[in-house]
């Protein structure tokens, strides 16, 4: 195992009507004059937005208002909402939405401090200081309700980076699993897919002896096996709900990924897809994990086979563990499929001409240097490969 620090202060506010304590949360953590940051539509449409105003104007809290997040969040939005805040002297940054509302809230709160431009902090520059945010979680998949870390889109050059620091984990989260009872099966499946993958990329990992996190690790993706199919065959399910949206939390706070190292290239290769096509990032991860997992297998084959057997309940082949580690895969793939995601290129709506376009942007855009770093080292051509497995 290797040395680390940990730290993570988040309060957690868990259960049905929780909502209804968010002026109390930001009384709590000192604020006085908050940005509502959001997407639109659901939030609206469900009453949740209203009920969020009320319990700020019970609790005396002005308030301004910024929606139009969309999936993907992009750049733009990010300046305007910077802006605002500065404009109107706003101390803290409320999410109502899912991880795409909570990612732009947590991009405007350290652009708002600083005075140069906030990509910097998207292009590898460290954040340490940001306006408070809290959230109100409506969709369990992201985990940037728990998390460090922001995903932005610049949609100059359509650059999909992320940004981190424990300056903008959350203050407090609010998460009541009955806010995504609503949620259509597809995005219930997409949000299973990236709480999967937020798990899987902890457990692609060079450090030996992490027992306990591999452990966490497995009983998580366990969780995930047992509820996802209940979740799509009842929306209504509280129970499953429930489990799905703490586990997606665990999942990104990490917990699961003190002491050891990390991989992170299925998300850096599908933020490409989703940065050009604007498809769901779950649903490009579905098609980006198994593709990526196939191509690096080799590279220890023991650790694929080892989550073969203990989390899909392969048979272990000994004299031939790659057997074991690609049925593993294989049993993946089948369960996300199984759940409604997609399969391929095609169906995302990706296009095979695009890929050297699509390689170029992932290795060399916005300053990188040609390659990605994790699990295994990926160069251009490692990479134009593992698009090609998508086809």
């Amino acid at each position: 195992m290797e040395n680390f620090t940990f730290y993570s202060p988040t309060y957690f506010v868990f259960g049905k009507n929780s909502e209804t304590q968010t002026g109390d949360m930001i009384k709590r953590f000192g604020g006085s004059k908050v940005l509502i940051h959001y997407g639109g539509g659901s939030v609206v449409r469900s009453g949740l937005l209203d009920r969020v105003k009320e319990s700020l104007k019970s609790g005396n809290i002005e308030y301004v208002e910024l929606g139009g997040v969309k999936p993907n969040p992009r750049s733009g939005l990010v300046y305007e909402g910077i802006e605002l805040c500065r404009k109107e002297k706003v101390d803290f940054i409320l999410a109502v939405g899912g991880g795409s509302t909570i990612d732009s809230s947590k991009a405007i709160a350290a652009g708002v401090v600083y005075d140069g431009d906030f990509w910097d902090f998207y292009s590898g520059k460290l954040i340490e200081e940001a306006l408070p945010v809290g959230t109100i979680l409506t969709i369990a998949a992201a985990g940037s309700e728990g998390s460090p870390d922001s995903v932005i889109t610049k949609e100059e050059g359509m650059f999909k980076r992320g940004a981190t620091g424990d300056a903008i984990r959350p203050k407090f989260s609010i998460l009541n699993p009955a806010l995504t009872q609503t949620l259509p099966p597809f995005q219930s499946a997409a949000g299973i897919t990236d709480i999967m993958a937020h798990l899987y990329e902890r457990y692609l990992t060079n450090s030996t002896e992490v027992e306990v996190t591999d452990r966490l690790i497995e009983a998580l993706l366990l969780t995930m096996k047992h509820e996802g199919p209940r979740v799509i065959e009842n929306p209504d399910n509280y129970e499953a709900r429930a489990n799905i949206m703490w586990a997606g939390m665990m999942a990104h706070n990490n917990s699961c990924g003190v002491g050891r190292t990390q991989d992170w290239n299925s998300h850096d290769i599908e933020h490409e897809l989703s940065a050009l096509y604007d498809c769901a990032h779950g649903a490009g991860l579905a098609v980006t994990m198994p593709a990526v997992f196939r191509y690096v297998m080799k590279h220890n084959v023991m650790r694929f086979a080892q989550a073969a057997v203990r989390v899909w309940g392969c048979s272990m082949d000994f004299e031939h563990p790659e057997v074991t580690a690609l049925e593993g895969i294989k049993a993946l793939s089948d369960f996300l499929t199984g759940l409604g995601m997609p399969k391929n290129f095609s169906e995302l709506g990706a296009k095979e001409e695009d890929i050297p376009a699509l390689v170029e942007s992932l290795c060399c855009g916005n300053g990188r240097d040609g390659k990605l770093s994790g699990f295994v080292t990926l160069d251009k051509e490692d990479c134009t490969k593992i698009y090609k497995m998508m086809i």
